[in-house]
């Protein structure tokens, strides 16, 4: 171009060349420093709360089952206990095995108050599950229990209930039972329908013999 006196062009600058990766890279330090002071802020504010106790439980013991560390009434030895060990009213457990199953029965042997000691009458024996039904019998010595559990207030001694159905039998009374025989326990309240299995009892030595269920 022709130039015009008194006018000079001015010099033209380059131009910057971008560099994009220098933006991202700031950008990524910034994001860095922030995320950086976040946690300094929430460490030096935190509570440390007290730690939570595991709440207790109480697990309870496990009822010991007694039944293994019973004398056992077998063929070969039915002796359940001595005539020393028995006062009126008192009583024994034991289990009686069957032979043709195999299977112990829980079962109680009682001394009466009527009788000598050395009679196989003063004791009464019989299983403790009754002949109808999968309740556990009990022998129940505490007067205040019969009225309180079984509403029975007219009793003057011992008897065995069955829980489940409230029924009470008088071991000093005799009920007539299928076969035209009797047999200790008659049923004096309840629903059941015959005394308890007996088990015939029979005295050596001074040692008392369970021999055979009903």
């Amino acid at each position: 171009m022709p130039q015009i006196p008194g006018v000079s062009t001015l010099p033209v600058k380059p131009s910057r060349t971008h560099r994009p990766w220098l933006v991202i890279l700031g950008v990524f330090a910034v994001f860095i420093a922030i995320v950086a002071g976040a946690r300094i802020f929430s460490k030096s504010h935190k509570i440390d709360s007290p730690p939570v106790a595991a709440p207790q439980i109480d697990v309870p013991a496990p009822v010991p089952d007694l039944s293994a560390s019973l004398p056992v009434a077998r063929e070969q030895d039915p002796v359940i206990a001595t005539v020393s060990e028995l006062k009126p009213w008192s009583s024994k457990r034991f289990n009686f095995h069957n032979a043709l199953t195999g299977e112990n029965i829980s079962a109680l042997i009682l001394r009466l108050p009527t009788g000598s000691s050395t009679q196989a009458s003063a004791y009464w024996s019989f299983a403790m599950k009754p002949a109808y039904g999968s309740c556990q019998l009990e022998y129940v010595e505490d007067l205040q229990k019969l009225a309180a559990d079984y509403g029975y207030r007219q009793a003057r001694h011992p008897m065995v209930g069955n829980p489940c159905t409230r029924s009470l039998y008088d071991p000093l009374k005799y009920a007539a039972i299928p076969g035209n025989s009797l047999a200790r326990g008659a049923i004096v309240q309840g629903s059941d329908l015959r005394p308890p299995l007996g088990i015939e009892i029979k005295l050596k030595n001074k040692q008392i013999l369970a021999l055979r269920m009903e």
